[in-house]
């Protein structure tokens, strides 16, 4: 049984992985809140001629932040390669905690007129700056620092973060709007699930500045060369910089219609309650949470590639069948039947695919690496992911349509799956130091 150790200078790993995963937790709970609440934060901070212009302008505060990732990923990629991913992570939980702190205690615009939306969006494009950099320093030091043998296992933690950021912050949201009154949800309640963020971020802080690098990168940055530029570096590790691309377009356009999109789609377009939209949310997303370090630790033995390959060729085999039967027969049952289903595959997909991305860069420019990657096809295919499948119902006259996009990213995902560089295939014996990591 694979348990918790101390790193070779003597921090107890848990540590470490708690205080990789802390950071990432807080950005997706924060990222799901707002969402959560976009209807009341349009009222209070985007007032305007009717409701759908107030709800336009708040989402696009929400697409900023996107906009602003791979700005974030380049900057405190670079960073995190030149000063170590500890500096990183202690730089990025403190902006994610301002940014938080910012929307939490935002005055209204009834209150102080146009400064109250220029706070938010203030703080979404920070938010959205943090966010670029986080998944990459985070995943690195935590793929670095874990033992030889356990690399899925501790980068699985990453999106097991996630996943539970997703079912807490649904579940806060959901206790709010149906706790509170109207009024009181207007008049403070809003800013609850906000302060309660902020209350991590010190912890988050505190954990963080007791990190110890890892041995990767530590051998890297004593034996680099010389400074290069980031295009020739990121030039010499094209095919590592498209495979991680492919697999980004495939996690990041299932997230945000899967299990973003989905409670819309169950209540427009299956015609379901919405607190029922969001119990089969929330079953679906506890599935994929439990299995991601189940199907991390597997990685670990039998390698990456097959693990991914095998989950997403399910999954787009089941999408179209799926979707159609939901739509054709739609109840609260058959939804938390295809959701259970899908988040169960998603969640086998999510177990080695942090690892997998990381494993494809060296450590000297593996934190920007992965930030440009992750970053770019996030913001292209997973910022506009809810406008496409919204124009893809309205084009086609289908409510199935949504299943159209998900089907492209999931065959773009199968597609990097195949030309992954597996190191766990392709280690030579038990406990070498894999190929993909050695230092550059």
């Amino acid at each position: 049984m694979q348990t918790f150790q101390r790193t070779p200078g003597g921090a107890p790993r848990a540590r470490q992985v708690a205080a990789a995963v802390i950071g990432n937790a807080l950005e997706w709970y924060d990222f799901i809140v707002y969402g959560f609440l976009t209807i009341v934060i349009s009222r209070l901070f985007f007032p305007a001629a009717n409701e759908y212009s107030s709800l336009l302008l708040t989402t696009a505060t929400f697409g900023v932040s996107f906009f602003m990732r791979p700005v974030g990923g380049v900057l405190i990629g670079a960073y995190a390669d030149k000063w170590g991913r500890k500096a990183a992570l202690q730089l990025i939980i403190g902006l994610m905690t301002v940014s938080i702190a910012m929307i939490a205690f935002a005055p209204t615009y009834a209150a102080i007129g146009i400064g109250g939306p220029v706070i938010i969006v203030a703080a979404r494009m920070l938010q959205g700056f943090a966010t670029g950099g986080e998944f990459a320093s985070s995943t690195a030091f935590l793929v670095e620092t874990a033992p030889a043998d356990s690399r899925g296992l501790y980068g699985s933690w990453q999106m097991f973060g996630q996943g539970l950021a997703v079912l807490g912050g649904s579940v806060v949201g959901a206790l709010i709007t149906k706790g509170l009154s109207p009024e009181a949800l207007d008049a403070w309640g809003w800013r609850v699930p906000f302060v309660f963020g902020l209350l991590i971020g010190p912890v988050g802080m505190w954990i963080r500045r007791h990190l110890e690098e890892g041995k990767d990168f530590v051998d890297a940055q004593r034996d680099a060369k010389g400074e290069r530029s980031l295009g020739s570096s990121l030039n010499d590790h094209r095919r590592a910089v498209l495979v991680s691309m492919c697999l980004t377009i495939c996690a990041t356009v299932s997230f945000y219609v899967v299990l973003v999109y989905m409670p819309t789609f169950a209540n427009r377009q299956l015609g379901l309650p919405l607190d029922s939209a969001f119990t089969a949310q929330m079953i679906g997303v506890a599935c994929l949470t439990l299995l991601v370090p189940l199907f991390g630790a597997m990685s670990d033995r039998i390698g990456r590639k097959p693990i991914l390959i095998g989950s997403v060729t399910i999954y787009l085999m089941l999408l179209y069948p799926l979707f159609s039967w939901v739509v054709a027969n739609p109840s609260l049952t058959n939804l938390i039947s295809m959701q259970v289903v899908l988040c169960s595959l998603l969640g086998a997909f999510f177990g080695p695919f942090s690892s997998a991305i990381a494993e494809q860069f060296p450590s000297g420019i593996r934190s920007t690496g992965m930030s440009v990657a992750y970053n770019i096809a996030v913001m292209l295919f997973g910022g506009f992911a809810q406008f496409i499948v919204t124009w893809l119902i309205n084009v086609t006259a289908s409510p199935v349509a949504p299943v159209f996009y998900v089907i492209f990213g999931a065959a773009v995902g199968l597609l990097g799956a195949i030309f992954l560089v597996d190191p766990v295939l392709a280690q030579s014996g038990a406990g070498e130091t894999l190929p993909a990591l050695k230092k550059v």
